[in-house]
């Protein structure tokens, strides 16, 4: 992975974290970060760029999700 997608993936996670935490009930702050974390874990050993990009898209969208529920 290139060191630019690198750098923007963990940009992306920690905004997600970041996001997650504003929740204000307990159950909904506590599964949003799990998920976070197991998603990012399950994926992390993946090459393929176009795979990358499209996980990418898909966490920018999830981050609108959290910012709107917030």
């Amino acid at each position: 992975m290139a060191a630019s997608s690198r750098a923007q993936v963990l940009r992306l996670y920690r905004a997600l974290l970041r996001e997650s935490q504003r929740f204000s009930g307990y159950n909904y702050r506590t599964y949003a970060i799990r998920r976070i974390r197991d998603a990012f874990r399950e994926n992390k050993n993946i090459k393929d760029s176009e795979k990358i990009e499209e996980l990418l898209n898909k966490a920018k969208a999830n981050l609108e999700v959290i910012q709107r529920q917030v």
